[in-house]
């Protein structure tokens, strides 16, 4: 009877995140905790519902309604009563006192399709009962084909593309290795953003770039009129052989980080990073060239491998001043895509250490795909009309 409960409710539990996404996980937890919670009562009365059994203890009592506000939403719960009033669900207890871990669970469960055994360890720790590989599996196949279904689906006109990367580390061939996780945002036609594309790669090597950036093209991505990122050799290499034309703009934040590797003495840092920011904050290109020549000027004798960067390096940054002044404080940087991936190690860091680049392109694109969905429907991150 228990193994029934358990496999009905389990089977709700995985439709409600199939068809809702990250939106069901509060349905979804609700469902698995009254399950775990009605499976612990029945231990506890150490006979199934309507059993008769020499040792039954006590007897069923009904259920108590409770809410519980998570970070999932409001959990909507059933606690089993007993009739001798000495029962209360150990499930129930450890979930409101560690319901990040709970949480941390499902993402493992659903999401990251980590092995049998380890979601066996977690179910059993958090809920109280076991989920078969089989279950495991059937959640991953759907899961797998609705990501890859958005990963591929057909893209059109964006006219500012961000580009970056972070790393994840993930178990390759025996060994563990950090393995980039490659990412684009598009600004549409109406001003909102939209991830266009992730991919998990063993390296940023131009190579795995050109790949992920030939795939935007061949799904559509047209209409680019500049292109921000950081200055990653893969990269640029990729963006000029893929998108020869468009122009690119690269991340005043990491150029003024990049700038202070080359400053010689502690006491110049601070005037030489007032220096840059003026730049870059210059109200048109000709006063910002004006402002560079300078710079150029004061430090040539006191500083000459700074400015040797320089004279390469901050033009770079000063491509935006081509494009329309009221997209300008948006374009200088692609710290929007640094949030991002601020967001994406909020979710990926309770891995650890995943599997294989599968379950790690799993968990990132279930996330992504649920902040881009969300920046779709909100508001414009540009306005794009004149």
């Amino acid at each position: 009877m228990t193994c029934n409960i358990e496999n009905t409710q389990f089977d709700s539990a995985m439709e409600l995140l199939i068809t809702n996404g990250f939106n069901g996980i509060a349905d979804a937890v609700s469902i698995l905790m009254n399950t775990a919670m009605q499976i612990e009562r029945s231990r506890y009365l150490k006979a199934e519902p309507y059993e008769r059994t020499e040792q039954r203890q006590s007897y069923a009592n009904g259920y108590k309604a409770k809410s519980v506000k998570t970070r999932v939403g409001t959990v909507s719960l059933a606690v089993p009563q007993t009739r001798d009033c000495e029962f209360y669900p150990q499930s129930l207890e450890r979930g409101l006192r560690s319901e990040r871990a709970l949480k941390v669970a499902l993402a493992e469960m659903y999401v990251q399709g980590v092995s049998t055994r380890k979601v066996a360890k977690i179910t059993e720790q958090l809920c109280g009962f076991e989920i078969s590989s089989s279950d495991v599996s059937r959640a991953s196949k759907s899961l797998d084909d609705q990501l890859q279904s958005w990963r591929d689906r057909p893209l059109g006109q964006y006219s500012y593309v961000y580009m970056d990367a972070r790393y994840e580390k993930v178990r390759h061939n025996g060994v563990i290795i950090d393995c980039a996780v490659l990412l684009a945002i598009g600004i549409n036609p109406s001003g909102h953003r939209e991830v266009l594309g992730v991919s998990v790669k063993l390296s940023e090597q131009e190579v795995h770039w050109r790949d992920f950036v030939s795939n935007l093209k061949d799904r559509g991505l047209h209409g680019v009129k500049l292109f921000i990122s950081d200055a990653h050799g893969g990269l640029k290499a990729a963006r000029k052989a893929v998108f020869p034309t468009v122009p690119w703009q690269r991340c005043q934040f990491h150029l003024q980080q990049n700038a202070q590797s080359y400053v010689p003495k502690r006491s110049m840092k601070s005037d030489v990073a007032g220096r840059i920011r003026a730049i870059f904050t210059a109200p048109d290109n000709e006063e910002a060239l004006r402002l560079l020549d300078i710079f150029l000027a004061d430090y040539k004798d006191s500083a000459p491998e700074l400015v040797a960067w320089a004279e390469e390096a901050l033009p770079q940054g000063m491509v935006v001043f081509t494009m329309p002044e009221k997209h300008w404080k948006r374009l200088r940087t692609d710290n929007m895509l640094e949030r991002l991936n601020k967001e994406i190690l909020r979710r990926t860091r309770v891995a650890t250490l995943f599997p294989n680049t599968a379950s790690c392109l799993r968990l990132v694109s279930a996330v992504v795909m649920e902040i881009s969905e969300d920046w779709i429907t909100g508001k414009a991150y540009l306005k794009m009309t004149q």
